[in-house]
């Protein structure tokens, strides 16, 4: 069930950081810092640079965001 107010997006991965963290970068050239969330880090086991993923964003912070799937 999605957050009530969170704003989905798709997104590619830029670059794999440490602690499981991703850079993501949206189609209209916004970059952000996003986290594996919930059954989506139990879904696939690791991420690389140029998988597209669908994202959860706060619309009180457009800076961070959930991925919630691997498209």
């Amino acid at each position: 069930m999605a957050r009530q107010g969170a704003i989905e997006v798709e997104g590619a991965v830029v670059e794999v950081l440490p602690n499981k963290m991703y850079r993501i970068e949206l189609a209209n050239g916004h970059r952000l810092l996003a986290y594996a969330a919930g059954k989506a880090r139990l879904s696939f086991a690791r991420l690389a640079a140029g998988d597209r993923v669908w994202l959860e964003m706060s619309p009180y912070d457009l800076s961070a965001g959930r991925i919630i799937v691997k498209a």
